[in-house]
Parts: structure tokens; sequence; C-alpha cells
């Protein structure tokens, strides 16, 4: 098993349940690790045999800065099921920051993880 990570990818998105933050797009960070069988790319060197996490990123980019949720538990629950919706990932894990949300505090943060179903 192996495990690919993307870290702090920051995105803007509209994100909250305050009037004020349903006006302006809000900075989020993203942290993602998705397990898969890389044998098969360790063995041949070839792209084609391993998770594609550019196609992933790109995917995850375009739903996040096109959401609107109120819950970064929602934001982040969305993101697992893109991730999970590639063949190859067996079992991803999805952490959403939200920067700033508390006074005194660099961000608020939610974590989830979910394994393929046989």
């Amino acid at each position: 098993m192996a495990t690919i990570r993307i870290k702090n990818l920051r995105l803007r998105t509209i994100i909250g349940i305050h009037d004020w933050e349903r006006e302006h797009k809000q900075d989020v960070v993203i942290n993602a690790s998705m397990e898969f069988d890389a044998r098969a790319a360790c063995a041949s060197d070839d792209i084609h045999d391993t998770l594609d996490y550019k196609t992933i990123t790109k995917q995850v980019i375009r739903e996040v800065e096109a959401s609107d949720f109120q819950l970064i538990e929602k934001l982040a629950d969305l993101i697992l099921n893109i991730i999970l919706d590639f063949p190859e990932v067996e079992h991803a894990t999805v952490r959403v920051d939200k920067p700033f949300a508390l006074r005194f505090a660099d961000s608020v943060s939610i974590e989830l993880s979910k394994k393929r179903k046989p």
C-alpha cells in the first residue's frame, strides 16, 4: 500500500453560516491522503500505472471553488467523495481548515476518512 498526500491546497469558496460569510469567498486549506496499490507503478515506472493526483486535484479545485456550503463538514465530505470516485483509491482522509474562523486561533478544521466499500 502507498500513500499520496496533497498538502496545504489553498482555495477560496463560500463557506459559513453567517450572512457576511455567505457574501464573500473565504480561504480554506485542504490536506488529503490517498492510499492505493502502487506495485504496478513501482515495477513499470509508467504514469498509467499510478494514481493520477493531478487530475484529482484539478477536480477538487473546480468543485470546491464552485461550492457553496454552510459547514466545513459538508465540504470535506464532497472532497472525500471526489477522491473515492477514482477506483484506484482504497482509503482516503481529508482535512479542511478554515483559517481565522475563531479569534485567537489559526484555524478550525475537520478531518474525515472513508474506505472503499468492497
